[in-house]
């Protein structure tokens, strides 16, 4: 039986990885370690919780205490856990250093200690920065812009070199921007289509022209499960859809599902260092056999469902969001 540490696990991606897993593999023990700050969420997780594979430990990923002995007993280490919003670590960074990179440190001395078998290191497409053609590889320099994405670019960094040293088995994943059940409110998808469904404006930094490449959650989800048992150890694996969107046409199409007027768009002050385009290269997983399954356009639909249903899961998270953002922006 193997046991898998996830870290981060009450968050969106983390929450909806663990859902996946003890779905698929009834012989997987999975341990979710999380802090559990404004984003992290033991609801992402209702009924889980009686799976007899499942355990919730609350704690800091740079307590080193803590990790080493919830490290020592597993076969595998997912690290989901980060501070994530770009407008948060522009505002204030050290609580992105000290989790992105600090505890990321953390969780890999302990890992070489206790000889995981691999650890799998979350990141995303934004450590390389804004590409304006073509898309980036696994092997192209890092070039964050923001505070966030310099320190999850350090915590890659800091993996990669724990295999190159001491040969502890480290696969790095760097994703486009994901979306679906779960995400708290401050990311662009669902604090768009939570402001419209309360007939509230949606704030549109710029001129909306800022281009992505959004990923089913899901379709991440199964390309973790695949990477962690058939990716190689040392290697990096971008997951994408391939799909690129301006903000600005995302915008229009989730007020066109939820049947709201144009009107309730705002375009606002862009945010510093805002990267223009990301785009990656995803056919080096694709050799792993991974494909993904979900049309963009279905997925958003399915995803503003389940928003339009699970209203008071959101609800008492907005004003969390609103004290934060002010409606400055959100992408």
């Amino acid at each position: 039986m193997k046991q898998i540490l996830i870290t981060g696990g009450a968050g969106f991606i983390g929450s909806n990885f663990i859902r996946y897993i003890l779905d698929k593999y009834h012989s997987y023990r999975v341990l979710n370690l999380d802090k559990l700050t404004y984003c992290g969420n033991l609801e992402n997780l209702k009924g889980i919780s009686k799976n007899k594979n499942y355990r919730f430990i609350k704690g800091d990923i740079a307590d080193t205490g803590l990790v080493n002995k919830v490290v020592k007993d597993c076969d595998i280490v997912i690290n989901f856990a980060a501070e994530t919003h770009v407008d948060r670590s522009i505002k204030d960074a050290s609580s992105f250093v000290k989790t992105n990179v600090f505890g990321t440190y953390v969780l890999l001395e302990a890992a070489k200690n206790f000889g995981i078998k691999l650890f799998i290191q979350i990141s995303t497409d934004e450590v390389y920065g804004s590409i304006d053609k073509g898309s980036f590889t696994e092997g192209d320099s890092l070039r964050p812009n923001s505070p966030y994405s310099a320190t999850k670019a350090a915590g890659d960094l800091l993996a990669r070199s724990y295999f190159i040293t001491y040969k502890l088995p480290v696969i790095i994943t760097r994703s486009s921007n994901n979306f679906g059940p779960y995400q708290y409110p401050e990311k662009v998808i669902p604090l768009f289509l939570t402001n419209a469904l309360e007939g509230k404006q949606v704030p549109l930094y710029a001129d909306g022209m800022n281009v992505r490449d959004w990923l089913f959650v899901i379709d991440n989800c199964e390309a973790i499960d695949v990477i962690m048992h058939k990716g190689k150890a040392g290697e990096i694996y971008n997951i994408g859809r391939g799909d690129e969107i301006t903000n600005l046409e995302l915008t229009r199409t989730i007020l066109e599902i939820l049947g709201k007027d144009k009107s309730l768009i705002k375009f606002v002050k862009d945010r510093p260092g805002h990267d223009k385009r990301y785009s990656l290269d995803v056919k080096k997983i694709k050799t792993l056999g991974w494909q993904p399954k979900h049309d963009f356009r279905s997925a958003l639909e399915f995803t503003i469902e389940w928003y339009k249903v699970n209203k008071p899961w959101w609800k008492r998270l907005v004003r969390c969001r609103e004290k934060f953002s002010k409606q400055k922006g959100c992408s």
